[in-house]
């Protein structure tokens, strides 16, 4: 039997193959096409990760690792061949170290944020997160997968928070990235100062970039190393509301070039109402009574004088909204309170996920481009949504200025009832279509998930060609994750 194999490895208890474990795997919440795996393993260490990829090359077995919880959206995590065995990261679980004089935190991959951020609470620190992630959310894949800080002012490089790693790339061969790598390991490293901290190396290699947003198609991370920052012991936050979206931009371009901000976001009133209300009724009811746009300003405090710090920040940023077109930062909205939001931007989201609360399902089409031509893409995925009779009342908007606010991640929430075959079709559709004709009209699709990937690679042959080249070197007999980017 095949799986004997993978018993020996990991043990009988930790190879599961009952019809009804692989039937929930063989989904998600995407329409990524169902798939049934093979069987599901969950290795404890990354020697166990090593030789099952190992296992994997010599019996031509694809892998597909795994390594946060459901729900899933974005068919990354459904198998594109059939007999692929699913590698469950999560019992892998440590948050090995937390270094706070180097604000750096060393995580395993099935660490999410509601352990990490309880971890680093006592040590004074907080993670980097993206906007509300759900509870059962890798921080290890996160960063992987270069989902958007909230805070762009801390954002330096399009792969931060990530630092090091250690990574087993398909051939079984085992590398660990920037300052982590050479031949000792990372406790004797530790003795001498090295604390994985830089990430750049080896020599003109970057390995991260090989890793970042692969989807597990070039290797598995069996650890990282993550930046931190301080916790806030005084904050502030601002809402902005407008009716012109455009006129939020006049603000948010010189506070992002000042830097005099930590959290900065701009969402519509569904995704703030959704963020927000606990349900259905809640967020309707909620979202009659915001403006439009809402842009999320904060300031946070930490070390001496922390409140002096948001005072005088603040002040200059009612400068700015003035200057900027007698823009008017309020502190409550609509009997929205900003400490709530503040509560709420510091952790992952409550059950159910804020995605889900509206109507229960939730399709997402996201890319990179500049705030100045985000105006263009909404009103057209607007208008193939009225089209396709599909309300674009019902299109939640997500604005995340990235990398010092150089460009944004910009973001589409298409909302629908799962149990309504009209509906769903309709995102179904949608998602497809509007994928394609945001592409041509210059969105940037810097992650490509599920049959976005077709679209994408097809506009970009020079890259594919060059993508397969580094897919032959580092998982020549194409073991890791086949057939879910361009090879």
């Amino acid at each position: 039997m095949l799986n004997e194999g993978l018993i020996k490895i990991v043990g009988g208890n930790n190879v599961l193959d009952s019809p009804d474990i692989l039937n929930d795997y063989s989904g998600d919440m995407s329409f990524a096409a169902p798939t049934r795996p093979r069987c599901l393993v969950r290795p404890g260490s990354a020697k166990e990760v090593q030789e099952i990829v190992k296992w994997a090359n010599e019996e031509n077995v694809p892998l597909l690792p795994i390594s946060s919880g459901p729900p899933h959206f974005r068919g990354d995590t459904v198998p594109r061949i059939g007999g692929t065995v699913l590698m469950d990261l999560t019992r892998m679980k440590k948050i090995i170290r937390v270094d706070q004089p180097n604000r750096v935190a060393m995580v395993e991959p099935g660490v999410s944020f509601d352990e990490l951020q309880t971890e680093l609470a006592k040590e004074g620190l907080s993670a980097y997160m993206p906007l509300c992630p759900r509870k059962s959310k890798s921080v290890l894949t996160s960063i992987l997968e270069r989902e958007p800080i909230t805070m762009p002012a801390h954002h330096w490089d399009c792969t931060d928070p990530f630092l090091c790693g250690e990574i087993i790339f398909g051939t079984g061969d085992v590398l660990r990235s920037g300052e982590a790598a050479g031949p000792d390991s990372t406790e004797e490293k530790w003795k001498i100062g090295n604390y994985q901290i830089t990430p750049f190396g080896l020599s003109q290699f970057d390995e991260n970039k090989l890793v970042s947003g692969a989807q597990g198609t070039i290797g598995i991370l069996t650890w990282a190393t993550m930046k931190c920052r301080m916790a806030s012991s005084f904050s502030k936050t601002c809402l902005v509301p407008s009716e012109n979206i455009g006129q939020l931009f006049d603000l948010t371009y010189p506070l992002l070039r000042s830097r005099q901000c930590d959290h900065c976001f701009i969402l519509n009133d569904l995704n703030l109402a959704s963020l927000l209300a606990k349900d259905a009724d809640e967020i309707r009811s909620l979202r009659e009574s915001l403006p439009a746009w809402v842009l999320v300003v904060s300031f946070e405090g930490n070390g001496e004088l922390p409140e002096d710090k948001v005072a005088w920040q603040e002040s200059d940023f009612r400068e700015m909204a003035l200057r900027a077109g007698q823009l008017r930062p309020v502190t409550s909205l609509s009997g929205l309170n900003t400490e709530e939001l503040s509560a709420v931007l510091s952790k992952p989201s409550d059950e159910p996920y804020w995605k889900l609360r509206y109507k229960g399902g939730c399709g997402e089409i996201f890319f990179l481009t500049t705030l100045d031509k985000t105006p263009d893409f909404i009103q057209a995925l607007s208008g193939l949504a009225s089209a396709r009779r599909y309300p674009s009342t019902d299109m939640g908007v997500y604005i995340q200025p990235v990398v010092q606010g150089t460009s944004c991640h910009c973001e589409f929430d298409l909302f629908y009832d799962p149990a309504n075959p009209s509906e769903t079709g309709k995102v179904k559709g949608l998602l497809s279509e509007g994928v394609a004709h945001l592409a041509d009209m210059g969105a940037f699709f810097s992650r490509p998930y599920g049959t976005w990937a077709k679209t994408v690679y097809g506009r970009a042959a020079v890259s594919s060609a060059m993508q397969k080249q580094v897919k032959q070197i580092f998982d020549p007999n194409n073991v890791l994750n086949p057939g879910q980017l361009c090879f």
